[in-house]
């Protein structure tokens, strides 16, 4: 392997899954904003992800709708209109 070239910051840091409120301790060397105080009394910087192995329905086996940044109210927005149109072009040749 190539010297120099891996970051040598690593320590341990919270992982939480904001979807379950699910967190764990591992070791890394993301960069944090925020601590929180662990399990055993220990600070140790906090990461917030988004999905992990104890919400991905590849793990899980359920279907989950994780909705974060409004993609299905996008989507529905946009498949509504498209409805709607079709409707329209039936009802304008019948």
């Amino acid at each position: 392997m190539k010297e120099g070239i891996h970051p040598q910051e690593y320590r341990m840091v919270v992982f939480k899954d904001v979807s379950n409120d699910y967190s764990f301790v591992t070791r890394s060397c993301v960069p944090t904003k925020e601590t929180v105080t662990w399990e055993d009394g220990n600070e140790y910087p906090l990461f917030k992800v988004e999905i992990s192995n104890t919400s991905h329905p590849f793990f899980t086996g359920k279907m989950k709708l994780i909705d974060t940044a409004g993609r299905v109210d996008k989507f529905n927005t946009r498949y509504k209109q498209h409805v709607s149109r079709v409707k329209k072009g039936g009802e304008e040749g019948q």
